[in-house]
């Protein structure tokens, strides 16, 4: 393995257990971004596909671009289908839980959260809908939620050969296990690994998998992993520094032609549907503002966008979109790479 992914090297561990194999299934419960802090992106590189339960849209979404030969739910699996609460909590993503404890822990950080209703449904029917019966591994990372996914799933009739589950409390890290631990080991399941964060489990009837699981923690360090290198535009070692870098100039030049419905999602990300349809109150407006022009700080700028009539959120972004004051900012930036400004130096 030549990187690793994931937060706590769950990767490495698992295709080490599961014998570097070509191709194979996972399910990966509680995805998360479909690269960054990712279990099932490193074997998604060699070849393999999966199913992944993610309920947060923007990072459901991400995987049709970056990884289209998944099949993805948006939404949480349970011990039974409908819907449920979800309490969202902004930029740290990893926090989001249908348990109201992520309220108490975007409050500690100073993030903020809101609490929407996401679809549910059992492992038993997600599993299924997609037709398949082998099944390499599933993980689950569901921030405390972990005995409520694994009551719909009948182990009896689906086998994964390995297991990871993330097996602490979000925030304080107490151990989380009790609750399920007996019923995986009642249905023929073998712990195998407890790294700190998740335990690790080997079906008995895969004595391969088992045999080669390793017992112990891995030394961080032992393969490279994804975090280290920061950010590719800024970092020459990251590996893709020189595409980020074409990528950056290509994408600034060309600011003042791209879609305008392309650039409010970039510009926006983050929001939902719901966001754009509430009513442009001036509160809103304020903070819509902050995302479209954040470095527009003249008051008598903003009390010009703040007087412009819209009905919702939507309306009052397409309309500052269409100003003279946006256009302008775009080729300002553009200017430094398209040539129509000469600047020192190769920087960004």
């Amino acid at each position: 393995m030549d990187i690793s992914y994931a937060q706590n090297l769950e990767d490495y561990v698992l295709w080490r257990a599961l014998g570097e194999k070509a191709d194979g299934f996972y399910i990966d419960v509680g995805g998360g971004p479909p690269v960054a802090d990712n279990v099932s992106c490193w074997f998604y590189l060699q070849g393999w596909r999966g199913l992944i339960v993610e309920p947060q849209e923007n990072l459901a979404r991400a995987y049709a671009f970056a990884r289209p030969r998944d099949s993805v739910f948006c939404g949480v699996a349970g011990a039974q289908s409908g819907e449920v609460e979800f309490h969202l909590v902004d930029r740290l993503h990893g926090f989001s839980s249908v348990h109201a404890h992520a309220m108490a822990l975007a409050s500690q950080f100073g993030a903020s959260h809101r609490i929407q209703r996401v679809a549910m449904s059992t492992l038993n029917e997600l599993i299924a809908r997609e037709g398949v019966r082998d099944i390499d591994f599933l993980k689950i990372d569901v921030e405390g939620a972990e005995a409520d996914v694994l009551a719909g799933l009948d182990l009896s009739r689906y086998r994964p050969r390995a297991l990871c589950i993330e097996a602490v409390a979000p925030g304080d890290m107490a151990e989380n296990w009790s609750g399920w631990e007996p019923g995986l080991l009642a249905a023929g399941y073998d712990f195998m690994l407890f790294d700190g964060l998740n335990r690790y489990y080997a079906a008995r009837e895969a004595a391969d998998v088992a045999a080669r699981f390793p017992r112990v923690k891995s030394d961080w360090g032992v393969v490279p992993t994804f975090g280290i290198w920061e950010r590719a535009p800024t970092n020459p070692a990251h590996p893709d520094h020189a595409l980020a870098l074409r990528l950056v100039r290509g994408l600034l030049c060309a600011l003042p032609q791209l879609d305008r419905a392309l650039l409010l999602d970039v510009l926006t990300a983050g929001m939902t549907q719901q966001d754009f349809a509430a009513a442009a109150t001036a509160s809103a407006k304020a903070a819509a503002l902050d995302l479209l022009l954040p470095g527009a700080p003249a008051q008598q700028l903003r009390a010009r966008f703040a007087a412009m009539e819209a009905a919702n959120v939507r309306e009052f972004c397409d309309a500052v979109m269409s100003s003279d004051h946006y256009r302008v900012a775009l080729a300002r930036i553009a200017m430094s790479y398209d040539g129509g400004q000469l600047v020192e130096g190769d920087a960004i």
